[in-house]
């Protein structure tokens, strides 16, 4: 299948079409000009070396010169590869807190951006294991079901926020059983749900929750981000989220919550802010896991086709290079039919 890889250097095709507007203006405007001394025709007679032909060649040449190299920035494609191979390893499910709380900025940049950093380094630390995204606030959704592509996950990690679900608060049971649900029905291979939030629980249910995981042979590891001092939620219109007397909401970090969850789904709490390896030592603990082989199957890119057209641009300069806007008077004497 054809495709480019960057087709937004396509809109640069516009310029093209103007700069073609603009030299059939200009020529319009010389040919005025000219007319004004005599008839056009006679005029360009009289000049032995003028050439319509060979200036109206060059130009096409140069505009096809520009296509095409608009064209290998948009770098053009063809097929695709088609990777499979056998892996050994575990299924992980994030399930990220994607709250209004979570744009607190009591960590730096935000609490919901720490977190997107933190769990962006881990995936980077996944070779053989197959990873999904789940996020939740009041409800939760899965946004990546499990796969062993990376890229995919760090692109929908990265698109992250509150907008992501309609229905604002913070339901971590609704995020736990959301991400059960996501994993593979193999009970062969270790399973590890990572929670990370504030642990700011507005519904009950998170640490049942966790128990089901855990009789379903899938370990809870909870990460949380934030402060016990807590701060401000801030709003789109600059100014910090009000409670209904009016009054600023502080949002701080629950910990005892967070160590329940962890504790009932057999796994292990890091508090993000005041521990520096935090990630370092969840991945020490996902090691633990028992891994398992499954078919891992991934699409790259396709072929990349811009040597073909660079080839022809090279040729077509070469081309321009030996044709001249005026008329080679050499060519003009010889006549070898005489």
């Amino acid at each position: 299948m054809f495709r480019f890889a960057n087709p937004n250097y396509l809109y640069l095709l516009f310029l093209v079409v103007i700069i073609i507007i603009f030299y059939f203006y200009n020529n319009y405007n010389n040919k005025k000009r000219l007319s004004e001394f005599g008839d056009y025709f006679l005029i360009t007679k009289l000049i032995p070396d003028f050439s319509k032909k060979r200036k109206h060649i060059k130009f096409t040449i140069l505009c096809l010169c520009l296509v095409l190299i608009i064209i290998i920035l948009a770098r053009p494609q063809f097929g695709s590869r088609n990777y499979s191979e056998e892996k050994n390893g575990i299924e992980i499910i994030i399930a990220a807190d994607v709250s209004n709380s979570m744009l607190c900025r009591d960590v730096y940049p935000s609490r919901i951006d720490r977190s997107k950093m933190i769990l962006s380094k881990l995936i980077d630390e996944f070779d053989n294991d197959r990873i999904g995204i789940v996020a939740f606030a009041g409800g939760a959704v899965t946004i990546l079901p499990i796969t062993s592509d990376y890229v995919s996950a760090k692109t929908y990690l990265s698109q992250l926020t509150p907008a992501t679900i309609k229905s604002q608060g913070t339901d971590m049971g609704e995020g736990i059983r959301c991400a059960i649900s996501s994993f593979s029905t193999r009970d062969d291979i270790g399973k590890a749900l990572i929670l990370i939030t504030d642990s700011e629980d507005h519904e009950e249910g998170a640490i049942d929750a966790a128990k089901e995981a855990k009789e379903m042979g899938i370990n809870v590891y909870v990460m949380s981000v934030g402060t016990t001092t807590g701060g401000t939620i801030p709003t789109e219109n600059g100014k910090n989220k009000l409670d209904s007397n009016g009054d600023e909401v502080i949002t701080k970090l629950n910990e005892k919550i967070g160590k329940e969850i962890a504790e009932a789904g057999d796994g292990v709490y890091f508090n993000i802010d005041n521990t520096i390896n935090a990630e370092k030592q969840l991945r020490k603990e996902i090691s633990k896991l028992k891994k398992a082989s499954f078919n891992s199957n991934s699409f790259g890119e396709g072929n990349e086709q811009f040597v073909v057209i660079s080839i022809i641009l090279l040729l077509l300069l070469l081309l321009d290079s030996c044709i001249t806007e005026k008329k080679n008077s050499f060519f003009n004497n010889l006549n070898i039919f005489k």
